[in-house]
């Protein structure tokens, strides 16, 4: 093995260790290794700018700004609220309402920003009723990362294959929206199933809900409206894009200034709602994985892929889905993710696959659903963990897998008959 090949696969798995290890921040990891890289002689300079992709940078900046402007006007407690009087403070009705608001938000905003925005109006709820909220968060993780995986941006590791592949907004909709309606389905079974002791309250508590007053949780209207017209002009732009051939990163970014202009505000307040850190993350990772896939680590690993699977498409499939759902329930799946795109690329060139879609399906589902299994196999997963505790409600690691790890094993069963069904027969 050549020196420099030794080099690039050591940056690239030490990297990789500390950033599981949680020892050192993850963007103060990837920068590092990125660096490395560079300085090492593995990629000029140019070579590692070419590698990030800055469609992906794009299209998270955008939506995070939006997001970060629109959360302002109380829309999205609102909603959650609502929920809680339509289902006239009922425990199981409102964790059916939740459960629902939960998934629709992931697929539209990110999962993360969805349970940042969930949790604390969870926490208002189930305080009222006097009951144990952990059924609520587990749910909140479960159903935030099957409904990411809905949609194109939805979840991180969506919006890196589909900047990698040229799938767009629709493609992921239509071919993901479907299994994760029915992932979403199965998991709310038995959820209520598994905690429907755990759904009981008094009527005097119940009373406390429908005290409430959604209209007070909207704190501008005039913002409401902006950012509602805002939201629907770029979803209409990425519903748009076969026609229009718009980036999304483009339609994004658009939207976000869109928004600025709207609001005349000083915009450093709203730019300070940016995951500075998650950008840099990515950034970072791009240029790690760049590294080894120019040493020739990545067609390496496709070529040896293809001679175990002896190049069959059904049996690559389901070693990718099942592959990528172990590998993302024990490190996060956004580095798993973007290793792994190479290498389907590199997999589909090397084996002739005419349609590799599948392939990209499988890895979108195995690391979106994957990541549900343990607590620390989603970014999501971790920031819920993280506002609970705070709260005083710790979700231990095994309590939480013995819930997650049937229900993910359940959801990947079904994926697999979806995926069989619809692709590969």
């Amino acid at each position: 093995m050549q020196t420099l090949t030794i080099i690039a696969l050591a940056i690239f798995l030490l990297s990789y260790v500390v950033i599981i290890s949680e020892k050192i921040h993850r963007t103060v990891v990837a920068l590092s290794g990125a660096a490395l890289m560079v300085l090492l002689g593995i990629l000029t300079q140019d070579q590692a700018l070419e590698g990030i992709d800055f469609n992906t940078l794009g299209l998270l900046i955008g939506m995070m700004v939006i997001v970060g402007i629109a959360k302002e006007s109380g829309m999205f407690q609102y909603v959650a609220i609502r929920a809680a009087k339509v289902a006239k403070g009922k425990p199981i009705a409102i964790f059916l309402l939740l459960g629902l608001i939960t998934g629709v938000f992931s697929a539209f905003l990110d999962n993360v920003t969805t349970v940042f925005l969930m949790v604390p109006v969870t926490f208002v709820i189930t305080n009222n009723l006097r009951i144990d909220p952990k059924a609520y968060l587990i749910g909140i993780i479960l159903f935030s990362n099957i409904g990411g995986a809905a949609t194109l941006i939805g979840d991180p590791p969506n919006i890196l294959i589909g900047s990698a592949s040229g799938l767009t907004f629709n493609d992921f909709l239509f071919n993901l929206g479907p299994v994760a309606l029915l992932s979403f389905l199965t998991v709310m079974g038995i959820l209520l199933i598994k905690y429907r002791h755990a759904f009981v309250t008094t009527d005097e508590h119940r009373a406390n809900i429908m005290k409430f007053n959604p209209r007070e949780a909207l704190t501008d209207i005039p913002l409401l409206i902006k950012s509602l017209i805002v939201f629907a002009l770029v979803f209409v732009g990425f519903l748009t894009h076969a026609v229009t051939h718009i980036e999304v990163a483009t339609l994004a970014l658009a939207g976000a200034a869109l928004l600025l202009l709207l609001t005349l505000n000083d915009p450093e307040d709203h730019l300070r709602e940016v995951e500075w850190g998650t950008i840099f993350f990515f950034a970072g990772l791009f240029v790690l994985v760049t590294g080894i896939e120019r040493v020739g680590i990545i067609e390496a690993a496709a070529n040896w892929m293809l001679s175990v699977t002896a190049g069959n498409l059904t049996i690559t499939t389901f070693a990718i889905l099942w592959g990528s759902a172990i590998a993302s329930a024990i490190v996060d799946n956004i580095p798993f993710v973007a290793t792994m795109i190479p290498l389907v690329k590199e997999i589909s060139m090397a084996g002739h696959i005419v349609d590799p879609a599948p392939l990209w399906w499988a890895l979108a589902i195995g690391a979106d659903f994957g990541g549900n299994a343990t607590i620390i196999g989603a970014s999501a997963n971790v920031v819920v963990k993280g506002m609970a505790e705070k709260a005083g409600h710790h979700i231990g690691f095994f309590e939480y897998m013995k819930v997650a790890v049937p229900v993910t094993l359940l959801v990947l069963l079904v994926s697999s008959a979806y995926i069989f069904l619809r692709y590969l027969v």
